[in-house]
């Protein structure tokens, strides 16, 4: 599961444990992002903050791990490279999976040698918005683009959370800590993140 976890919220991990259960996955690798092409023009907060704020989250849950392969990669990441180096570090035998948002599943045509991606892992949209939704012609269609057999779905609660409105809420001086684990907003009030 790749992102920017600009914070790392409860909607992710909700996202990553619904997964593992649905879907039969012994596990979830949280990829954090480092410098991700679709993201340009918007200031991330450093890599080693998402990264330890990442670590902090599912610290406990022996299903998930997180990854920091994208962040020392140096340049922009494509999800095609990082999937080509688990690909070759994982024993042959393991099956990958790749989990994202609908709206990111949307976009999946301006990746990058987004034909090649089916080869390499399974790809599962995870669709929790009423704003944006698949239905079975969009994932087929979506199959051809990365040359997959199928697209996996995962159906989500409507979960109002994400990661943007979680950085205005800190700079209004808001509470979050309903939205992200207690050890996320105490790192992020510890560290000063996301004040102006």
């Amino acid at each position: 599961m790749g992102g920017t976890f600009d914070p790392i919220h409860n909607g992710h991990l909700e996202i990553a444990r619904r997964a593992c259960e649905s879907l039969g996955l012994s596990g979830v690798l949280f990829v954090v992002a480092g410098d991700p092409w679709m993201k340009h023009g918007r200031a991330l907060t450093p890599a080693e903050d998402r990264f330890a704020m990442v670590q902090a989250a599912i610290e406990g849950d022996v299903r998930f791990a997180a990854s920091r392969r994208e962040i020392d990669r140096v340049g922009e990441t494509y999800t095609v490279d990082t999937l080509r180096e688990l690909r070759r570090f994982l024993p042959a035998h393991v099956e990958l999976c790749f989990l994202m948002g609908a709206d990111a599943a949307a976009r999946l045509g301006e990746w990058r040698e987004a034909s090649e991606l089916g080869g390499l892992a399974r790809f599962a949209v995870v669709s929790q918005r009423d704003d944006v939704s698949l239905d079975g012609r969009d994932l087929s269609r979506l199959a051809q683009i990365i040359d997959a057999r199928e697209i996996l779905q995962v159906a989500m609660p409507q979960m109002d959370v994400s990661s943007t409105d979680l950085r205005e809420k800190v700079r209004q001086g808001r509470s979050i800590r309903d939205e992200v684990p207690a050890v996320v907003a105490d790192y992020i009030e510890s560290h000063g993140l996301y004040q102006r």
